[in-house]
């Protein structure tokens, strides 16, 4: 789903002007984005939640060349935590297994 998708979906339902919507949307998306550029944690109740941590220094390896070591320094990432209901429901995507085991490879 793209901005886009959201917009003409909202407009649809609420029989507002997709231009407002598209004012609404984005001026709510550059609220979250701005607050979490500053460090403060964004709870969206039965969303879910933005804050940002901080990745620790560590040491890394080039594969074309996997006797060097790199070092990587310590980094600020944004981080998304699902709300319950988001995660429930993304728990009804997981496969079923199936009732067979899987075959195993002949030696």
């Amino acid at each position: 789903m793209t901005k886009r998708d959201l917009v003409v979906r909202i407009s649809e339902e609420t029989s507002l002007v997709q231009q407002q919507v598209l004012e609404v949307v984005q001026k709510t998306l550059d609220y979250i984005a701005e607050a979490v550029a500053n460090g403060t944690k964004v709870e969206l109740r039965n969303f879910g939640v933005f804050e940002v941590k901080i990745r620790k220094a560590r040491v890394g390896r080039n594969p074309n060349a996997p006797e060097a070591d790199v070092r990587i320094p310590p980094r600020a990432v944004v981080k998304f935590k699902p709300g319950k209901e988001m995660r429930e429901a993304v728990l009804k995507l997981t496969p079923k297994e199936d009732a067979q085991p899987p075959a195993q490879p002949k030696p």
